[in-house]
């Protein structure tokens, strides 16, 4: 094919300048891929046998106006081609000047290349005619994967511009623009918007703008795509505001949960130091139960007949300290929420409570020891009465007292040792379901 159109040029050349130097090129635009090795034809046709003859081959300048550059060219005299070094090892020439061609080979082509280049003949002595030719080298490269990006805020009644650009592409590619909804739907594009030179201008933009917006850079090589989502937000709703709502939100959280477990932990707290206090006044209750009437557990009467009026109350004032008890538990229990403060007043009471303690444990010994007293003091009547027969039952009974007693002060004993073992190293009962109330055993 190329060298039928060689033929054709020559035969034209012979037809219509006849008596003048003619050069030509058969294209004017000449497409190749990036990398291909290419050959660009040039024919011509002197006036006559020359004898000699510079042949050349020049590119545009990169800048309007400026002189062109020239990147190869062969004088016949010597048979040389002076070639420029930006394109040493790439371009050669293929000269035949006989037959009247001077084609251009250029290997490895580049996006660079893409230029006007000119085919110029000069023979001394003959500059009629058309002594040059030119042609376009379009280097086809395919668009790269095109950058989109959004100019403008995203808010209600804004306008916004989605860019679209490819890096390289030659030809230079179009770009098309496509848009989805939030439901991954075509739609229809609004008439205001503009799509210009991969610029989409929206304008007006409201909540039903929002979507999926696609680009698609194409020219005869190939195309590619980059895609934009679009999501429209009242004025106040920006992405920091809503970044701060939403820790502000998270904080708020992380404090409650905090709050309430120190809530529990203080709960907690105040049942085991409430659940101490019961265990005490309960044990006060047994003593002044089983001390306040005169009695032994056993239901006998003291065998001296000892009055214990000290701690000996009637059902009337029993009910009127229960009932003074019950008020200050329920204020005690009022101030409870005063936290540590109800815990040095329990802890005062329970001293209070054990001062009293010894102080009848201390009556208890006395009269103990008068009692111990009494029975061993030798007497007339002690002894008439281990004489009488008639009192064996009666001293068997005394015997049976006297071992009871001992029992009770082994007891006492370690109701003493308890006592006398540090407050905080007990073991802490559980809060019973019916809280007792307590009270000072001097009110």
């Amino acid at each position: 094919m190329e060298r039928r159109m060689y033929t054709l040029t020559l035969l034209s050349l012979v037809l219509s300048g006849v008596g003048a130097v003619v050069v030509s090129i058969p294209k004017n635009v000449y497409e190749f891929a990036r990398g291909d090795n290419i050959t660009i034809p040039c024919a011509f046709k002197p006036k006559g046998p020359p004898k000699y003859v510079i042949i050349s081959w020049s590119i545009e300048a990169a800048e309007v106006g400026a002189k062109e550059i020239n990147i190869v060219t062969y004088y016949s005299a010597d048979k040389t081609t002076d070639i420029k070094a930006l394109y040493e090892g790439r371009v050669s020439l293929d000269v035949d000047v006989p037959r009247g061609k001077a084609n251009l080979k250029l290997s490895n082509i580049k996006l660079e290349d893409n230029k006007l280049f000119e085919c110029r003949l000069q023979i001394p002595s003959d500059d009629e005619g058309t002594p040059a030719a030119t042609t376009r080298l379009v280097v086809l490269v395919a668009p790269s994967t095109p950058i989109c990006k959004m100019q403008g805020k995203a808010e209600y009644g804004k306008n916004v511009n989605l860019t679209c650009l490819s890096e390289e592409g030659s030809p230079t590619p179009t770009y098309t623009w496509q848009s989805q909804d939030v439901r991954n739907m075509p739609r229809v594009r609004d008439p205001r918007t503009t799509d210009k030179g991969g610029i989409l201008s929206l304008y007006n933009i409201s909540k039903d703008t929002s979507g999926y917006f696609v680009c698609t850079s194409r020219n005869k090589i190939r195309s590619a795509t980059c895609n934009i989502t679009l999501t429209v937000m009242p004025p106040s709703m920006n992405i920091g505001s809503t970044a701060g709502i939403i820790g502000g939100v998270v904080a708020l959280l992380i404090v409650l949960i905090i709050v309430i477990y120190c809530c529990c932990c203080r709960k907690k707290k105040k049942e085991e130091e409430y659940a101490m206090g019961v265990r005490e006044e309960e044990y006060s209750d047994k003593e002044s139960a089983r001390n306040g009437d005169g009695r032994r557990p056993d239901g006998h009467e003291d065998p001296q007949g000892y009055d214990d009026s000290s701690v000996r109350r009637s059902p009337v004032e029993r009910n009127d300290r229960n009932e003074e008890r019950s008020e200050r538990d329920y204020d005690r229990r009022k101030d409870n929420e005063d936290g540590r403060s109800d815990y040095n007043d329990r802890r005062s009471d329970y001293d209070d409570r054990r001062s009293d303690y010894d102080d009848r444990r201390s009556d208890y010994d006395d009269r103990r020891s008068d009692y111990d007293d009494r029975r061993d003091r030798p007497s007339d009547r002690n002894e008439r009465y281990d004489d009488d027969p008639r009192y064996d039952d009666r001293r068997d009974r005394r015997s049976d007292v006297d071992d009871r007693y001992d029992d009770r002060k082994d007891r006492r004993s370690d109701v003493d040792d308890r006592y006398d073992e540090p407050y905080d190293d007990r073991d802490r009962p559980p809060v019973p379901a019916n809280k007792p109330t307590r009270r000072h055993n001097d009110e």
